[in-house]
């Protein structure tokens, strides 16, 4: 049997506000989302094994856990006897490095989930789908779509069909950020401004003005981020620099490609040991 071919791609916080706490102590956060044309490669096909086989290749695939968000999607499906003992063997080409708040793990669990449902390989209703993929993450509900999106404060999702067209330069130092540790240095608490967005006025004008609150904590621990932000926010013909998540990605957003691709240049000369990826929303 031939492997199915499905792409995984990089979501992109274009705006993250921390809203407050819930009792279980997870932060309600607020955020506006979006997906890039950078994605991670998945093959998939059955096999006929007494197990399921993960492999993960490609430049950022060292130090992928055994557990992982695509085993543990597995696991619970197999739990719920969804897969009626039928084993994939699934390979991951990663090209979205890990702990850079590109949402790569937890991406490739929603591509897994979807193409199962898709492909009718297993049924579940609307409440089986959120009860599984809120125990492999919080951002794997935004998978499910791969669309701008809003999440709010109570997880409920708001999609928004209109492509941005925004370039985007990312980068990435070789350290990632521990976002536990980045929402423990949340001090203040903001308020919602994501409300009343509509198509009509999602776009370059409104987006420039809103901000990651994620920011304050991690470039107080990571000043280099920081640094990185003041240098990028310099470069000519720049719409606005925002970080993704809680980090470690910094990432600049133009209106044409050649003048992304310009910064990276610049930017590939001052921060050689940094990784830089030119990319496009969808």
């Amino acid at each position: 049997m031939n492997f199915h071919k499905i792409k995984s791609h990089a979501k992109i916080n274009l705006s993250l506000n921390v809203l407050g706490k819930l009792k279980s102590k997870m932060h309600k956060i607020e955020s506006l989302v979006s997906f890039l044309n950078l994605s991670d490669e998945i093959l998939i096909k059955k096999i006929n094994n007494r197990n399921h086989k993960v492999k993960f290749v490609g430049k950022f695939s060292r130090k992928i856990p055994e557990n992982n968000t695509i085993t543990n999607l597995l696991y619970l499906l197999d739990d719920k006897k969804k897969l009626k003992n039928q084993k994939y063997l699934i390979k991951v080409k990663k090209n979205i490095p890990q702990k850079s708040g590109l949402g790569g793990g937890s991406m490739n669990a929603a591509s897994v989930l979807k193409y199962f449902l898709k492909k009718q390989k297993i049924k579940l209703n609307t409440k089986d789908i959120l009860q599984i993929i809120s125990k492999i993450g919080s951002d794997v509900i935004l998978g499910m779509n791969q669309k701008n999106s809003i999440i709010y404060r109570n997880r409920k999702l708001k999609i928004i069909k209109k492509n941005l067209n925004l370039f985007t330069l990312l980068v990435k130092p070789s350290y990632g950020c521990s976002t536990k540790d980045i929402y423990k240095g949340i001090k203040k608490f903001s308020s919602s401004n994501l409300k009343n967005i509509k198509k009509s006025n999602l776009n370059t004008k409104f987006i420039i003005k809103l901000n990651n609150d994620l920011e304050k904590s991690a470039f107080k621990k990571y000043p280099n981020l920081k640094k990185l932000k003041i240098f990028m926010e310099k470069i000519e013909n720049i719409l606005f620099v925002r970080m993704t998540g809680s980090g470690s990605t910094i990432i600049g957003y133009f209106n044409s490609k050649k003048a992304a691709v310009n910064a990276a240049k610049l930017l590939m000369k001052n921060y050689k040991n940094y990784w830089c990826n030119l990319s496009k929303t969808i």
